[in-house]
């Protein structure tokens, strides 16, 4: 999170000193947005003949600034260094060319102004956010995400899920010992199930009635026999 935020901010400030670089005076008080592109790139050289904004240096160093702008939206390090790469490219280039026309290349007074500073700089500030920016594997790890070919645990892990184990309902279709096991009997009603009896409900409670003559047992006193054929203990 840090790297990307400090690769952001780096790649702001050179895509914002890139564009105004052509606004400052390059070599002997002429303004980068006065000086033709297209004498970069052809015998001419650099003439002193003034360009229109869109054919002047200002051209290379917008879209420069565009490609940057892109670069810090998609996280991309190769678009952030190629518009650093581009912006320095341009910067060289018309120090050759200048140093053939002039003969020499002087600093400051007459020379190279702040717009070639500006310009340096630009490029150095896109380079270096483009190195501060993380690798997309890395981020991709961090975040939780899956590489093909990354391996955890012996097992490649490709796509979100290990390769070579088919996920399928809720078990692994590639699991030898989930896919042995045999489906569950089909019990049938009455076979090899016990019965189950039914609970018998219960009724509403029974009172006990009034005593009836003939139901009450009366014991003989002591000492008289309790039956035919049987006689008082003796103390």
């Amino acid at each position: 999170m840090l790297r990307n935020i400090s690769g952001s901010l780096l790649a702001l400030i050179g895509a914002v000193l890139a564009v105004w670089s052509p606004f400052r005076i390059w070599y002997g008080g002429r303004l980068g947005s006065r000086i033709r592109v297209d004498g970069l790139f052809t015998g001419a050289g650099v003439t002193p003949d003034d360009a229109a904004l869109l054919g002047s240096l200002f051209l290379p160093m917008s879209f420069a600034a565009l490609l940057a702008l892109l670069g810090v939206l998609a996280r991309s390090r190769l678009t952030v260094g190629a518009a650093g790469v581009l912006v320095l490219g341009v910067t060289v280039l018309w120090m050759v060319r200048q140093g053939q026309t002039a003969g020499s290349l002087t600093a400051g007074g007459d020379g190279m102004d702040v717009g070639v500073a500006a310009a340096v700089s630009a490029g150095a500030l896109l380079l270096l956010a483009a190195a501060a920016f993380p690798r997309r594997r890395a981020r991709a790890r961090r975040g939780g995400g899956s590489l093909a070919g990354d391996t955890v645990a012996g097992d490649t892990f490709a796509g979100g899920v290990f390769a070579g184990d088919t996920f399928a309902g809720d078990a692994f279709a590639g699991d030898a010992a989930t896919a042995a096991w045999p489906p569950p009997p089909a019990y049938a009603p009455g076979v090899g199930m016990p019965e189950v009896v039914p609970p018998v409900p219960a009724g509403p409670p029974v009172e006990p009635g009034p005593p009836v003559d003939g139901d009450t047992l009366t014991l003989p006193p002591p000492g008289l026999p309790l039956g035919p054929g049987t006689e008082p203990e003796k103390p």
